[in-house]
């Protein structure tokens, strides 16, 4: 049985999702592509990385919503478009050391629900 004094013990490494169950793709992939790895991940974010693994952002379906909702330019152009034009490009990220309660904390004061872990830039996971 676990108690609260395990539970502060946890970090995010104990919970993240691994690098290959993570959406992620590069910057040059359509936006339609990447809504497409939300579909096929069920979750609601891509994280954009290099081809040396470095984190360049990420878009999320609420930045989508939000985007075709405020962009004067048709919805097929727009899917056209590579997602590194519409990605947030210093998305809030953790380290995998970092305690579980301060993720959750930060999760909490940003009103975001996924984080991507990072490494000195290189993405972890999720």
């Amino acid at each position: 049985m676990s108690t609260q004094n395990d539970q502060n013990k946890l970090t995010v490494s104990d919970v993240m999702l691994s690098l290959e169950k993570t959406p992620k793709t590069s910057g040059r992939t359509l936006l339609k592509e990447a809504l497409e790895l939300m579909d096929k991940h069920r979750l609601g974010i891509v994280c954009i990385s290099d081809s040396e693994g470095t984190l360049q952002g990420i878009i999320t379906d609420g930045d989508i919503r939000r985007m075709l909702s405020n962009v004067q330019k048709p919805l097929a152009a727009l899917m056209s478009d590579d997602v590194i034009v519409h990605a947030i490009k210093s998305p809030t990220t953790v380290t995998a050391s970092m305690s579980l309660q301060d993720a959750i904390d930060i999760m909490g004061k940003k009103q975001i629900w996924d984080l991507p872990v990072v490494e000195q830039g290189k993405l972890l996971g999720l």
